[in-house]
């Protein structure tokens, strides 16, 4: 009998955890399907499940974008999700413990991906990649999760980081060894540059920039090497470069040079509008404060004059005078 009532309370107990989830048999989470609305938006671009992914971030704007390869060769975006929060400010992770996340182009291959992370579904950024190593940058598991928390990574909701996840899975299935992790701190526009053109990443930012651009220009991943401790893109070697040797020679496109060359021209613009600006500001400020102090003076010498009290200001109202009262007579 007391076997029996041992059995029915630990069955009774595995039910209610169950129902709970505090006992989760088997977790598949990582192997959920595509949901219809995102099979529907891979065959409205022209692509399918199995073609090659690019995910785009930008800190600034809080924002993951996702594209898809599609069957006629470009990338074309699928979606935009928003960051619930990342660590640190603008700027790429140099060292482990700075709480910062890290910034430039990562290559995201299986063995990255973490189907048992403790915030939900999660993977690797491939911090620190090669770039990083070469300027003695550290840090480990930096990573992009669910749960909607950030301590050094860049989290968003279960929602989000599972239709990421499943949509790399489709793309790994399709035959895609890997893909591309492009991390930047704005979206790099000739206004947002001007913005920041006194931040001291400011060279960090203009050579991933060139990769920003290839993929804007080309809607195709560029691909990335570390040749003189900088990123270089679309340059054809027989394989990989030292990182801390000379790069080589690569003959930029004129569409390349043409962005580059409008954008230096906008960013100028757009800094000396600023600075115009500035000083119209300054010099209304300036004219306002020198008004206040002439009209000051004219009331105090007023004040002077007649024994009035100078630090007591006048009370201009523009009214006519209120007519006397009568003398109060008491009886």
């Amino acid at each position: 009998m007391h076997k029996l009532a041992t059995i029915l309370i630990l069955a009774w107990v595995g039910f209610f955890l169950a129902a709970c989830g505090g006992l989760v048999k088997g977790d598949n989470r990582q192997n959920q399907p595509l949901n219809s609305g995102l099979v529907s938006a891979i065959k409205a671009i022209g692509s399918t499940p199995g073609e090659g992914m690019v995910v785009r971030l930008f800190k600034e704007e809080s924002v993951v974008e996702v594209w898809k390869r599609s069957t006629a060769g470009q990338y074309r975006l699928l979606k935009t999700y928003q960051i619930c929060a990342f660590s640190g400010g603008l700027g790429p992770k140099v060292k482990e413990g700075d709480r910062q996340s890290p910034e430039g182009f990562y290559t995201i291959t299986p063995g990255l991906m973490n189907p048992k992370s403790n915030y939900y579904l999660a993977f690797n950024t491939g911090f620190p990649n090669k770039f990083d190593r070469s300027w003695g940058r550290t840090g480990s598991d930096l990573m992009m999760h669910g749960d909607c928390s950030s301590r050094g990574c860049y989290a968003m909701t279960d929602e989000g980081i599972a239709e990421i996840y499943v949509l790399a899975r489709e793309s790994f299935k399709g035959g895609n060894p890997s893909f591309q992790l492009q991390l930047f701190p704005f979206r790099m526009t000739a206004a947002n540059l001007a913005a920041h053109a006194s931040d001291p990443n400011m060279p960090f930012w203009k050579d991933i920039k060139e990769g920003y651009d290839l993929f804007e220009l080309n809607k195709a991943p560029p691909t990335w090497d570390v040749c003189e401790r900088q990123y270089i893109f679309n340059a054809t070697t027989g394989g990989p470069l030292d990182a801390m040797g000379a790069c080589p020679v690569v003959t930029a496109s004129a569409a390349l040079l043409a962005k580059q060359a409008a954008d230096e021209a906008a960013v100028a613009n757009h800094i000396q509008s600023a600075e115009q600006q500035a000083a119209s500001e300054a010099a209304i400020k300036a004219r306002g404060a020198a008004v206040t102090g002439a009209v000051g003076g004219i009331f105090g010498g007023i004040g002077s004059m007649f024994g009035g009290q100078p630090d007591v200001a006048p009370v201009i109202t523009g009214q006519p005078a209120p007519v006397p009262m009568p003398p109060l007579v008491r009886s």
